[in-house]
């Protein structure tokens, strides 16, 4: 049986303007003081034990925002991705990942751990989450941490 092996990788978080396509298709909510924090990473691999690549990740987005709905103040982080299931699929459910904001090298929240949508190997699957956050981990973060979790996989 194989195992791909968990790797974890940082995505700087930088202040963006809250205009643009992405912004529309999330439905958020855009005030003039709607703060946006955003982040992209090209790709991202996960291996096997072996050191061969077992898993891809790619276009990577991340987008923060600070808003009101209904005259309360909330933040949501977004995370959007691509997965790619290479020569095999998951032995029962997958590993999924994990997710966490930083300021620097602390750690302010680690959010709940979620699924990966790869229901079969060799196709690519386009992933979304979103996550409330206090307001203040907003206000400090500027960095997310993706972690792929360890996953049993068979080859195909």
């Amino acid at each position: 049986m194989l195992v791909l092996t968990e790797n974890t990788t940082l995505i700087e978080l930088k202040t963006a303007k809250p205009t643009g396509l992405g912004m529309t298709q999330l439905g958020i909510p855009v005030l003039d003081s709607t703060l946006v924090k955003k982040g992209k990473l090209n790709e991202f691999l996960q291996s096997t034990a072996d050191g061969k690549v077992g898993r891809r990740y790619q276009n990577i987005r991340v987008t923060a925002v600070k808003t009101a709905e209904g005259g309360i103040e909330s933040a949501k982080v977004f995370l959007q991705f691509e997965a790619f299931g290479d020569d095999n699929v998951p032995v029962g459910a997958n590993g999924g990942y994990t997710v966490a904001l930083l300021s620097s090298a602390d750690a302010l929240l680690t959010l709940p751990a979620s699924s990966l949508f790869l229901p079969y190997g060799r196709a690519w699957y386009e992933n979304q989450a979103v996550f409330d956050v206090p307001l203040e981990v907003f206000d400090k973060a500027d960095q997310l941490q993706l972690t792929v979790n360890t996953d049993q996989v068979r080859a195909i």
